[in-house]
């Protein structure tokens, strides 16, 4: 009896995953990127992509069950300590212009909670922008020692009220087109509006729905806590989907109802959510009360997730094979057992990109530009995922596995290397600036930083071996 209590039924894993895989946010930042048509990327990225990447995570969660399902640890297991490095490096890499934009975020909220307006970007210029999200950056840091457990918590609350609040404003966007004066501002609205324009910058914007839906990695450890994986996984997996392609499907929809899909606000990615929710309130003659909800909520949110990602983030990349890789004096933990150095380190190129982006024209530039690079970064590390997963179905009889995604390893492995092209696609296109005009200065300027921010992120993890081993060898220790 005592065992039972500890299964997870499938419903539960399916939210567990769907909190982390969506949010309304991410809504707005693709129907901002492809406007209607996104409803169809949404619909095919899910069905050909979403579900076998989850029943992928769902097998190397069950393999590697005994060392937490982490994906360094998948990584590590397949190829080695040295790629199992790498690949906390670059997932760790990926969290730098996260971290970042999540700041960035907050200074937003306070801007609407403060103005009940978007009159911030008047307001500040961008090294004020850049400073005001650097101190908040340096809040959180110090911040750590004493309150990390209640912002476990609040984040953990935060993410459940905004997944509420984007239900609601679905629900309350379809009620609203059966009252007096309700309508829809996209017209036409027809089949032809949802379907995407397939060109150049449809391709640079993939990146940032795989941004979007990544995540179910973070659920892989729970697998082996089902009482039947075989049967209930999949089960798990595809009610994500369907609860994914709800929100997603409907929720761009009733943007289009409040926007025009044709003429978008240019700054729609950062204050796209709060414009909806005004709309919505004024619709309903609610004023700016809704807008104020999801302000207080999103910055609540935010900021749990900005001081809990810190940690989190600097401590997998000191653990495990990061002391074997890494300079002893990023490795090495204080009194009360925090990684200080890593956090300076941290600090210090969350200022380098903040830097990079300082220079662009306009603060809307800095916050678009930081969101594309997460567009850049983060479907890059996702591939290590579809790696590792490669790895396990060329050789099962080493990694056995409770449950099996695809009996067939020759499918099995096509599947893989599917995602992988992908995504690796995605990675590829996303570099290329979204939202400048092609050729023009803006363009090469984003596309220039673009390139050295990866170069330097992404270069320190091959530097990091090399000082480690010159230390070593200073010491005798090889």
């Amino acid at each position: 009896m005592e065992e039972k209590k500890s299964f997870i039924s499938w419903p539960v894993l399916a939210m567990m995953s769907f909190v982390t895989v969506i949010g309304f946010d991410d809504i707005i930042y693709n129907f901002a990127n492809q406007g209607m048509g996104v409803i169809t990327s949404w619909v095919i990225l899910l069905l050909l992509y979403v579900i076998p990447y989850s029943l992928m995570v769902g097998q190397l969660g069950s393999v590697f069950n005994h060392e937490g399902g982490g994906l360094t640890s998948w990584v590590r297991g397949t190829s080695g300590d040295r790629l199992g490095y790498f690949t906390a490096w670059t997932y760790w890499a990926a969290s730098i212009p996260y971290v970042v934009d999540t700041a960035n975020a907050v200074v937003v909220g306070f801007g609407w909670v403060i103005n009940g307006n978007d009159s911030l970007e008047e307001q500040l210029s961008n090294s004020m922008f850049a400073l005001l999200t650097f101190v908040i950056f340096l809040i959180f840091i110090f911040l750590q020692r004493h309150f990390k457990k209640s912002l476990e918590v609040l984040s953990t609350l935060g993410g459940g009220a905004m997944f509420i609040m984007a239900i609601l404003f679905v629900v309350m966007t379809f009620t609203s087109l059966f009252m007096p004066n309700g309508h829809i501002e996209t017209q036409p609205m027809n089949f032809q509006t949802i379907l995407p324009k397939f060109n150049l910058h449809y391709l640079t914007t993939i990146g940032l729905l795989i941004y979007a839906i990544n995540g179910a990695e973070l659920v892989a450890p729970f697998v082996i806590r089902m009482k039947k994986p075989k049967r209930d996984f999949p089960k798990a997996m595809i009610m994500l989907t369907v609860m994914t392609i709800f929100l997603t499907v409907f929720g761009s929809f009733s943007l289009g109802v409040f926007f025009n899909a044709h003429n978008l606000p240019n700054n729609l990615k950062m204050n796209g959510s709060y414009y909806a929710f005004q709309r919505l309130g004024e619709f309903y003659h609610l004023g700016n009360t809704l807008m104020y909800i999801f302000a207080i909520t999103q910055i609540i949110y935010m900021c749990a997730l900005l001081a809990v990602l810190l940690d989190a983030m600097t401590r997998m990349l000191i653990s495990d094979t990061g002391k074997k890789y890494m300079p002893q004096a990023l490795t090495k933990l204080n009194e009360d057992g925090l990684p200080i150095n890593g956090y300076i380190l941290t600090t210090a190129l969350s200022a380098f990109i903040l830097l990079l982006g300082v220079f662009l024209p306009e603060m809307n530039d800095i916050f678009n530009w930081l969101l594309n690079l997460n567009g850049i970064i983060s479907p890059g590390v996702t591939c290590w995922i579809f790696y590792a997963f490669i790895k396990i179905r060329q050789d099962t009889q080493k990694f056995p596995s409770d449950y099996v995604f695809i009996k067939n390893d020759r499918f099995a492995v096509f599947v893989g290397m599917w995602c992988l092209i992908i995504t690796a696609v995605a990675t590829i296109f996303g570099i290329l600036p979204q939202d400048a005009p092609y050729g023009s200065s803006l363009f090469w300027h984003e596309l220039i930083i673009n390139i050295v921010g990866i170069v330097v992120l992404i270069g320190l993890g091959f530097v990091m071996p090399i000082l480690a081993k010159r230390e070593r060898l200073k010491k005798g220790e090889i």
